[in-house]
């Protein structure tokens, strides 16, 4: 059998395993609790994400092959730096059949970029495929400087994991996704925290079940604004554990 035919079936009866996802989402919730998720780095910078969302992100912008990738929050910057890994094998990738190489960039915005960090991302050896805007993802002025960024990209990819208030992810969902191209995505990572036991969590946020990403992400689908999109889960299915159920967003149309 075809290893992908085979692999989606195989991620279906996972998925549909009762006793594996409880399994999978008990160990999730107790591994927050010990700060799991800060223990990982890409490329010397400090990525706060499961290996296997790690994994989702990789496969997604292979498979998008984006010009542009506009990414909200960016702590230490581990997540820019992948995302401008796997856009620059594209590139090489593209050498090296003889085809001419896209100018490709990633775009991270942050209320606050603390100068350590900026510090490490300006003098990281990809740092010419990374530009960085500090100021709330959802302010005007903010959108009007990212909005400029797209001319010259065709195809553009969004990622969101700044504030994970229903509110500030619905506010982004609408100002970010008509930036999607027909064929690409918007990945709004910790929707998960809908599902997470509130105890799960070594620190008191502002987000929580009923007022969570994903609580944005179905009021988005559910508007206007949301026209085109739909859920794929094909990726989560085949993962099992992330902190993104949901989360990702194809543009079909």
């Amino acid at each position: 059998m075809d290893f992908f035919k085979n692999r989606l079936k195989t991620s279906e009866r996972n998925f549909a395993d009762k006793k594996l996802q409880l399994g999978a989402r008990t160990w999730h919730d107790l591994s927050r609790q010990y700060d799991y998720q800060y223990m990982f780095e890409w490329m010397g910078r400090p990525i706060i994400q499961d290996p296997q969302d790690i994994c989702m992100l990789q496969e997604l912008i292979w498979r998008v092959k984006p010009d542009l990738i506009i990414e909200t929050g960016i702590a230490h910057g581990g997540s820019l730096v992948l995302s401008a890994t796997i856009l620059a094998a594209l590139g090489m990738s593209e050498q090296l059949v003889g085809k001419s190489i896209k100018q490709r960039k990633v775009v991270g915005v942050d209320i606050e970029i603390r100068k350590q960090n900026r510090d490490a991302l300006e003098n990281h050896p990809l740092a010419g495929m990374i530009k960085l805007i500090e100021g709330s993802s959802v302010s005007d002025s903010i959108c009007e400087e990212v909005f400029k960024e797209k001319v010259g990209h065709e195809k553009i990819l969004v990622i969101l994991d700044s504030n994970h208030t229903a509110e500030h992810v619905f506010d982004e969902l609408v100002r970010y996704s008509p930036l999607v191209s027909v064929g690409s995505a918007i990945l709004v990572l910790d929707t998960g925290i809908e599902f997470a036991a509130p105890d799960s969590f070594n620190v008191e946020r502002a987000w929580y079940p009923g007022n969570s990403p994903l609580t944005a992400v179905n009021q988005f689908l559910a508007s206007p604004a949301g026209y085109g999109f739909t859920k794929d889960r094909s990726i989560e299915k085949r993962m099992l554990i992330s902190c993104a159920p949901e989360g990702l967003l194809v543009r079909e149309y």
